[in-house]
């Protein structure tokens, strides 16, 4: 049988240059605290509840804690993978070759790892439902053919991941968006936003955005005072104030001022809301360069620890180093029909030594070099932490393994830096591997990405 590694090497070794480059317990309309989003209160089953990450914000979860997931469909080049309402997939087979849904390859070829890897139900454990269990709201039981009582959300099979250890924990997946060229991932699920309904949030990495029901984005000016807007004549002509209809109440963090006799204006926390006319594009973050003026997040996310910089480049806002090199994550799904991640050192790690390094270990740390930790390096938050990595492997050390390397991680996953930087604000590496390092690859930690999504 063709191993799908050999193809990827094969197609690596001779790719055209884009690859290089490129009772009833409900939900408490409440924050955990302060700077966190609030939610809205909504009817849940026994034995779940809500909790509110550092980075997606709130989540529905288990009654240890455990983030919840569902497999949305999603079609990729050669046809879709996912769950369809009330119809799992996810179960106890063990694929051995690949589905060939992601062009060049074609189906059949074998997966690394094949005889140790797992099936769909040992990474995502399927969210059961006892005998007694009834519907509520949008929550309901599920048959599945292999005789499990299954719990849904809207109609969708619930699962936990294997990576979630904490309340709070989000690793198995992420509300951002994730690009066309990506795998079919797994979403995380929560209770609907305590957003009148003129917003929506934009998920990222630099925190959870505020922006209106069109995608314009909203700012505030630091020269109004709480609850009153300062921003008057030609400002409000280059600063469109977001108007709150006749019939809008305050809700939750959001209330509404008076601008003038009848002109009522929304505010969270406090601060009145505004969208600028100059703006070219949706979700964008070009008005917070102008001075007084920023974006609004419903929650941001936690700081990077003090080993980070962060640095302007071509395109916009980088994570970096100390020394100024930006920092990549890399991305990695396989294209089984379970679409299982292999971003992560607890999978195979043949797929990023075969784009970092045509299969060598010794190339990928010379190319794409882990970002390494201080002894004694600690994260304040949950998102960042230091792990023990076995460099010829790429999977986590033994512990007091000789020649482990400490190294940082975002989300337990590795980070890098690129041989190609040279100076600050390079991104040499962005969108290095695979469909724009969206299924294979290697894409730059944005914080703000103004000539594109960033991965996002």
């Amino acid at each position: 049988m063709r191993s799908l590694i050999k193809s990827l090497l094969a197609f690596t070794l001779g790719a055209a240059p884009w690859f290089a480059m490129a009772a009833t317990p409900q939900a408490p309309a409440a924050s955990a605290a302060p700077g966190t989003e609030q939610y809205e209160s909504v009817p849940m089953p026994p034995g779940f509840q809500v909790v509110v990450s550092e980075l997606e914000g709130p989540v529905f979860a288990d009654a240890s804690g455990r983030t919840l997931y569902q497999w949305p469909v999603k079609t990729l080049r050669n046809g879709a993978v996912g769950e369809r309402k009330r119809q799992p997939t996810c179960d106890h087979t063990k694929y051995r070759v690949n589905s060939g849904l992601m062009s060049p390859y074609p189906p059949g070829l074998e997966l690394p790892e094949v005889d140790t890897r797992p099936s769909c139900l040992d990474v995502w454990p399927a969210v059961i439902a006892g005998s007694d269990a009834k519907a509520i709201g949008k929550w309901s039981v599920i048959e599945r053919k292999d005789g499990i009582r299954q719990w849904a959300y809207d109609g969708n099979a619930l699962y936990t991941s294997v990576l979630d250890e904490q309340p709070g924990d989000v690793y198995g997946g992420t509300f951002r968006r994730t690009g066309g060229d990506a795998p079919g991932e797994r979403k995380p699920i929560g209770p609907p936003s305590m957003i009148p309904p003129q917003f929506t949030i934009v998920p990222s990495l630099a925190g959870r955005m505020l922006v209106t029901s069109d995608a314009r984005s909203v700012y505030a000016y630091a020269k109004d005072a709480p609850g009153k807007s300062n921003c008057l004549a030609d400002c409000a002509r280059q600063w469109t104030p977001v108007l709150a209809p006749a019939y809008a109440k305050d809700r939750g963090e959001f209330s509404i001022v008076q601008r003038e006799p009848g002109i009522r204006q929304w505010a969270f926390r406090n601060q009145p809301l505004y969208t600028r006319v100059a703006d070219e594009k949706a979700r964008t973050q070009s008005g917070s360069d102008v001075p007084d003026w920023s974006n609004v997040y419903t929650q941001r996310a936690p700081a990077p620890p003090a080993d980070f910089t962060t640095q302007d480049s071509v395109s916009g806002i980088v994570l970096a180093d100390k020394q100024g090199k930006t920092v990549y994550l890399y991305n990695c799904g396989d294209d089984a029909l379970d679409q299982l991640a292999c971003d992560h050192p607890d999978s195979p790690q043949a797929y990023r030594f075969t784009v970092c390094g045509a299969g060598d270990p010794q190339r990928c740390l010379e190319n794409f070099p882990y970002v390494l930790a201080a002894k004694g390096a600690k994260s304040n938050n949950r998102i960042w932490s230091v792990m023990q990595i076995d460099p010829m492997t790429g999977k986590r050390a033994a512990p007091g393994q000789p020649g482990a390397l400490s190294v940082w991680a975002f989300r337990k996953r590795p980070v890098y830096t690129m041989f190609r930087d040279s100076k600050p604000g390079d991104v040499q590496g962005d969108t290095w591997g695979e469909f724009y390092g969206l299924r294979n690859g290697y894409k730059a930690f944005w914080l703000r990405d103004d000539f594109g999504n960033g991965g996002e």
